[in-house]
Formats: structure tokens, C-alpha cells, sequence
């Protein structure tokens, strides 16, 4: 798929159906993520893939927006070092949504979807993840096949339109 058609056919995918992922693709995605820009050159980004049925359930309790977690082929959890200053909060923040837009975007190049999704019980996801202590999960991305449609370009994308969007040379 070219660049402008995966971006034209990224959506938030919620319902997966029972395909696995291969490995080589989920190293493909993860890699992608991996290969982001970086304030710095910082890479303050850490992966934890999960795979497992029961783990994928407990993961899908950690915000209430993360139901779509229990059904996915495989979740990438993004996780960090809790950040001491805001400016690095702000840079942590940035970081991670760009690894986050380059996995979906080498998903989706692949046919496979994804849906993010934020965390707010971080007990919870360190008892399932496993990361130690100074360290929280900012973003879980679920991936997995699409159960309703393929992805394909969106023609008409429900998007403000680009005149209120864009500003050229000033406001």
C-alpha cells in the first residue's frame, strides 16, 4: 500500500476478528514504533506485547475506553519512565504519539487495524505487564484484523473541512 492510501484507510478498528498476527508482522509494527522520531534522539519508549487471552481480558479493564483490547490479536502497551519535569512530560507525550501513529500506520499497510486507547488504573496494568516500579503505561494500541470491513481509503472522512483546518501565512 502506498503512504497516502494508508493514511486515507486508518480508522479505529474496536472489533478484531480471530486471525492471529504473524510474528513477522507484529515485528514489523513494533519496529515501525521502534523507528519514530524522538525529541533528542530521547527513545523513552518501551513495548510490551501481549498475546494472551486472559491477559488481553484483564488489560481491557485498565480504562473504560479499552473494552476493544479484549478482542484484539495482540495489544503493544507504550510504557516510560514516570517523567519528573513537565517539559519532559510534554516531550514523553509527543514521543509516544508519534511511535503510536507509526505502528498504526505500518498496521494498517499490513490489513491490520488498530484502536488506542488511554490508561487510568495503573495498579492494575503493572500487575498485568509486569514494568517495574518509576515506570507507568501512558497507551495501549489493540491490533487485529478488521471483523466488520476492510480497510480501504475513506472517501469522504468525517473531518472538519480543510478551509477551517488550514490557515495560510497567518490565522
Amino acid at each position: 500500500m502506498e503512504t497516502w492510501d494508508a493514511i486515507r484507510s486508518r480508522r479505529n478498528v474496536r472489533r478484531y476478528s480471530d486471525a492471529h498476527i504473524s510474528p513477522g508482522d507484529l515485528e514489523r509494527i513494533l519496529e515501525a514504533g521502534r523507528r519514530a522520531p524522538s525529541s533528542r534522539n530521547w527513545q523513552p519508549w518501551h513495548f510490551v506485547v501481549v498475546s494472551d487471552r486472559a491477559q488481553l481480558t484483564e488489560l481491557a479493564e485498565v480504562w473504560r475506553g479499552a473494552g476493544h483490547v479484549r478482542g484484539s490479536a495482540a495489544t503493544v502497551a507504550l510504557v516510560a519512565e514516570a517523567s519528573r519535569s513537565e517539559q519532559d512530560r510534554d516531550r514523553l507525550h509527543y514521543d509516544l504519539g508519534q511511535a503510536t501513529a507509526n505502528m498504526m500506520l505500518a498496521a494498517v499497510d499490513l490489513g491490520i487495524g488498530s484502536g488506542h486507547s488511554a490508561v487510568a488504573d495503573q495498579e492494575r496494568a503493572q500487575r498485568v505487564l509486569g514494568f517495574p516500579a518509576g515506570y507507568f503505561c501512558a497507551y495501549l494500541i489493540a491490533f487485529g484484523y478488521p471483523d466488520d470491513r476492510p480497510l480501504r481509503p475513506i472517501i469522504s472522512p468525517n473531518r472538519r473541512p480543510f478551509d477551517d483546518v488550514v490557515h495560510w501565512t497567518t490565522w
